[in-house]
């Protein structure tokens, strides 16, 4: 059965590309066409420091703004490849998400880890139409639904914030850099692969603008977005006052005692579960004009 199904997907895999090249020949380099665009978008993230222990788990009010650019072109009736660059901002933090009356939350609670990262990316992704357009750019539909889907490089710095408590040389209201800490013992990347998917709609206003509202979910393979993912460790590998404010949590007294919470080895996240991030928002294209050579006569 699992033959089958692989023989199957293969076969609707060809069948899907010859029929995208036979579309793409009837697609003259005359009616491909160019168009460069700006995003305001919405940004989240799914992981651990969420009011549930669960990808699909967000929290609203934790929503940061993301802004992008992009540049697209249009190789066929229904495909186009877009290059675009974003950045925004992620956030997290365990005493406004975790409630201390579930008793599936109560340990995130008491963990009380915060964090904000900015993130920087990079990203190609093939763009299928659902309503090929045939035409010019000027005759293209007025209402297209698509899908997209690629892969993307980006640069994040997680932060968290300090609030109070013994800190060395570290002010509250301060936000301190969590990689260098090694608050896990692990000295992860700041720099990693995600893959894009999502889709979205596109609305035709005039010849030259498009403007679209697009959702897109970036599958990372990173855990740290949060600096959390693993167990907690010695205090011997926690060097600093900040890596120890950090990487040990605080034990809280005001909803009862919660001991052995953070003893080396505990859980202190999910490792099995990479952290995801989701960009929702408005984009606005501009067309560029192919230009038109005129015939030679002879």
């Amino acid at each position: 059965m699992k033959q089958f199904f692989t023989h199957v997907l293969a076969l609707l895999l060809v069948v899907s590309l010859v029929a995208t090249e036979a579309s793409a020949q009837q697609f003259s380099k005359r009616k491909q066409y160019n168009s460069v665009g700006v995003s305001l978008n919405a940004m989240n993230y799914f992981g651990d420091i969420v009011p549930k222990a669960s990808i699909p788990s967000l929290r609203f009010a934790a929503t940061r703004p993301n802004i992008g650019v992009n540049f697209t072109h249009r190789f066929a009736p229904r495909i186009s490849a877009r290059l675009a660059f974003s950045y925004g901002r992620i956030t997290g933090d365990d005493e406004k998400a975790a409630d201390p009356t579930d008793p599936d939350a109560r340990f995130r609670y008491h963990r009380n880890m915060n964090f904000r990262n900015d993130i920087v990316e990079l990203s190609a992704v093939g763009v299928f139409d659902l309503i090929a357009n045939r035409n010019n750019y000027i005759k293209r539909p007025d209402f297209v639904p698509y899908v997209f889907a690629g892969i993307g490089v980006f640069h994040h710095n997680p932060k968290g914030l300090v609030k109070g408590g013994d800190v060395s040389n570290v002010s509250e209201g301060s936000y301190v850099n969590l990689q260098p800490l090694k608050t896990e013992g692990v000295d992860y990347s700041l720099t990693n692969f995600s893959i894009p998917f999502g889709g979205g709609v596109r609305y035709k206003v005039n010849k030259s603008f498009d403007i679209g509202l697009e959702i897109g979910w970036r599958k990372t393979f990173s855990d740290y977005l949060d600096d959390v993912s693993q167990t907690y460790v010695d205090d011997a590998k926690l060097g600093s006052a900040e890596a120890k404010y950090f990487g040990r949590g605080i034990t809280r007294t005001d909803d009862g005692p919660f001991t052995n919470f953070n003893v080396p080895g505990e859980m202190r996240g999910k490792g099995n579960e990479k952290d995801w991030y989701i960009v929702t928002g408005i984009n606005v294209n501009y067309i560029l004009a192919p230009r038109v050579k005129s015939p030679k006569f002879r």
